[in-house]
């Protein structure tokens, strides 16, 4: 069936195709003056033929796409996906769709991956940024392209971003593990490369330094991102004749694995080992026992990415902004005192 047109909706409303396109661009009136009772007629003509805007012949005219461009890291934690549950519950507030693209696992993938959603027609975009190792062309590139660009970054940026990192979350995760009597703590550092944890790993090391304890980088297994590699780091810390009493691990999946590797062992969490991490994903507080985590706050951080993009559409010369993300504590079932001996 033939997709009706403006002219079928002026042809219908005894109007020219100039009024019905007036209508449609200025329902609210004022700039063309149209009388209430030929703007009645036009909408009534939309409803009855069941017009609809092409949408892209409109972007094409006004410049906007009412498009946000995504780049999403191509990871298994589901942290990502809250925020983009915030992104989108946002952007959809707005009026605005998103364009999803997936970001890989290499930081020459990430480059191309980038360079490929900056091409696409789109209002501006948002990178929740991996490794952020983006190359002088890339970074230029963008620069370029004249799009509103917002980070959710745990490092700096050179656009406007929403700072995610657990610096100071750390800190006082470590200092609920000291405060238990815990010493030697051990830290399955699962990243693919140490950018995506470096702040969690200075405050494990200030903590320590602050304690009065050593810092004993043997206790720092560095495996890659999957739950695999967190479970095997963690039998190797466990295996240990001098193993730690409580763990740190990077995230909540690496967090699930490293329980399933104590019980493997025989090993009661938190009577042998304490184990704590960060992110407070929903399988968190479902685990055996709940996970000790450190959340941020994906969904907020999600949002306030939108917001940052629509101030910058609409005001480009507004001064670079940084939103900080919030952090909490959330001490639950697999934390308890250090054992007094084993």
């Amino acid at each position: 069936m033939k997709r009706p047109t403006q002219h079928d909706v002026a042809r219908m409303a005894g109007v020219s195709r100039a009024t019905v396109s007036y209508v449609l661009n200025d329902q609210d009136g004022g700039r063309i003056p149209i009388s209430a009772e030929t703007r009645q007629r036009v909408l009534d003509a939309i409803a009855d033929l069941g017009y609809e805007v092409d949408a892209r012949a409109q972007a094409l005219r006004s410049g906007e796409t009412k498009t946000i461009g995504v780049l999403l890291p191509l990871y298994e934690n589901p942290f990502f996906w809250q925020m983009l549950v915030g992104i989108s519950a946002e952007a959809e507030a707005h009026g605005y769709s998103l364009l999803l693209a997936h970001n890989p696992l290499t930081p020459e993938q990430e480059n191309q991956s980038i360079r490929e959603l900056a091409e696409q027609r789109v209002d501006g975009l948002i990178m929740l940024i991996g490794f952020k190792q983006l190359s002088e062309q890339v970074t230029a590139q963008l620069k370029r392209s004249a799009r509103p660009i917002v980070e959710i970054s745990g490092s700096l940026s050179e656009f406007d971003y929403v700072h995610q990192g657990y610096g100071a979350g750390t800190l006082a995760l470590m200092a609920h593990l000291l405060e238990l009597g815990h010493q030697r703590i051990g830290f399955v550092y699962g990243v693919d490369v140490p950018e995506q944890g470096y702040d969690r790993l200075e405050a494990y090391r200030q903590s320590l330094a602050n304690a009065g304890l050593p810092y004993d980088d043997s206790l720092v297994i560095r495996c890659g991102q999957r739950l695999e590699d967190g479970y095997r780091a963690t039998l190797e810390l466990l295996k240990r004749a001098d193993r730690p009493t409580a763990l740190l691990t990077i995230n909540d999946l690496q967090g699930i694995a490293a329980l399933r590797a104590a019980a493997d062992l025989g090993l009661r969490v938190p009577a042998d080992v304490s184990i704590a991490s960060f992110d407070n994903i929903p399988f968190a507080s479902y685990s055996v026992p709940r996970l000790t985590t450190v959340t941020g706050s994906p969904e907020q951080n999600g949002r306030d990415a939108v917001r940052l993009l629509l101030r910058r559409l609409a005001e480009p010369n507004w001064a670079p902004e940084v939103i900080e993300s919030g952090w909490q504590l959330i001490v639950r079932e697999s934390t308890g005192p250090a054992p007094i001996s084993r």
